[in-house]
């Protein structure tokens, strides 16, 4: 998941919440189940979990009852398609747990709803969590007007998967770090590779048209988060960059269902680069066969002037603290010890996700992955996206959009206007809420 911040109520908000009430019948039983004391004397500490990470966390907190022998930890593992409903559910039913995984891109909601407990002063006597420790593009999908209301957990970005021996076939001793030496590198492994297509971007994710407008310089939105920046001249730059790259047949039209084995592809050459996440570093090391094994490589992304404008989006999951917690102190230390660099480190080695700290990355299981440098450095050029809890709506109008653009259903104005009109429709309520605000703020100074 990828974060952000601002502590104002959206329609998109009321909507989860009301649909989250029509659950709470389902969940009165687990209303009684309320953090107390047990009857061997131990306080129970409730921490959800998602998905994967659910299931190894379960591991880690054995180690946290060692130290703490008056408390236990019950871990909720939470299938990922089930858990924004299931978060939603809790609160309002007031059944939410101690301590959470929150995918970064969930907090804005979260805070506008006043679920989530401040942190900063938490972090400022804590001898384990520094802000200075940690990567600044994830640490700020954590702070919300200036308030800190998770610590980040593990880290999400995107970096760029390529065929090295294709790349060497073609003549391209390493990834450019311009768009335009990249794009001439991709024609000459079209022409000369063997490859089918230099690329392979999903028409069905929003990622890498995103990433193209930050590293252009778009905000993506403007007017405080109230309307789309998408029609301006920095995403537009990014936008007939991204739709050239299809029409000059350079990346394949295919979204990932239209994949049948993406990894089978790469190894047949039907593409010989992927922008993709970190968790393909242990799947191509299990999906792809052992004569493969050293014909892929891995590299921060390219941009518009080099190095310092490859920007990435900044993602992955933090720990929350609930307010309703009835027993933050406890909650805390437990947030702090998955917070080690010990634990992060543990944590990578069985889950494959990457930690939030420099110090944990000093550990050799990371040290010495050549192939997980280019995240390392990516990490330290990741950008927060748009600070509103409606941004995974606006996400997915922007794919749409850029699919019609690339098939050719629309012209890339009309695309980019449409889609100013979807996402300026999306944030109206949050635009209301806002004008509203700063009407009785400028009525406050009269």
């Amino acid at each position: 998941m990828v974060g952000h911040g601002a502590a104002v109520r959206s329609s998109s908000i009321a909507a989860c919440a009301l649909a989250a009430l029509a659950a709470l019948a389902a969940l009165a039983a687990a209303a009684t189940l309320a953090c107390a004391p047990g009857a061997d004397g131990t306080t129970e500490i409730r921490l959800w979990a998602f998905g994967r990470e659910g299931e190894v966390v379960q591991e880690l907190v054995r180690d946290f009852e060692r130290e703490h022998p008056a408390v236990r930890v019950r871990v909720q593992q939470i299938p990922w398609m089930a858990a924004h409903e299931k978060l939603l559910t809790g609160f309002v039913g007031e059944t939410s747990p101690d301590v959470a995984q929150l995918g970064n891109t969930w907090i804005p909601e979260f805070v506008a709803l006043h679920a989530l407990e401040a942190l900063d002063a938490r972090i400022a006597s804590s001898s384990i969590i520094k802000e200075a420790d940690n990567f600044p593009g994830i640490w700020a999908t954590n702070v919300l007007d200036g308030v800190t209301y998770g610590v980040p957990w593990y880290v999400d970005t995107r970096v760029l998967f390529y065929r090295s021996d294709l790349l060497r076939k073609a003549g391209v001793r390493s990834i450019p770090d311009t768009w335009d030496g990249w794009r001439d590198a991709m024609q000459k492994v079209r022409r000369s590779s063997g490859a089918t297509y230099a690329i392979f971007l999903p028409v069905n994710e929003w990622a890498q048209p995103i990433i193209f407008g930050m590293q252009a310089g778009s905000p993506l939105l403007k007017e405080n988060g109230t309307r789309g920046a998408f029609s301006d001249s920095a995403y537009r730059k990014a936008f007939d960059f991204y739709v050239q790259l299809f029409r000059d047949s350079l990346a394949l039209t295919a979204g990932n269902q239209q994949m049948s084995n993406v990894y089978q592809e790469f190894t047949r050459g039907m593409f010989a680069m992927y922008i993709t996440g970190p968790w393909n570093l242990g799947e191509f090391v299990n999906r792809l066969p052992a004569e493969m094994q050293s014909s892929w490589e891995t590299a921060p992304l390219p941009g518009p002037s080099g190095d310092s404008s490859g920007v990435s989006i900044a993602g992955g999951s933090s720990l929350v603290l609930f307010r309703s917690s009835e027993h933050k102190e406890l909650a805390w230390q437990l947030i702090e010890f998955l917070s080690r660099p010990t634990s992060q480190a543990r944590f990578y080695q069985l889950s494959g996700d990457l930690p939030p700290t420099y110090s944990a990355w000093k550990d050799s299981s990371l040290a010495n992955n050549r192939r997980a440098r280019a995240f390392l450095t990516q990490l330290q050029r990741v950008r927060p996206l748009p600070a509103v809890p409606e941004w995974e709506q606006v996400a997915t109008k922007v794919f749409e959009y850029a699919e019609r653009a690339i098939r050719g259903t629309m012209t890339n104005d009309e695309a980019l206007r449409a889609l100013d009109a979807e996402v300026d429709r999306i944030l109206e309520k949050r635009r209301w809420l806002v004008e509203r605000r700063a009407s009785a703020a400028a009525v406050d100074v009269r």
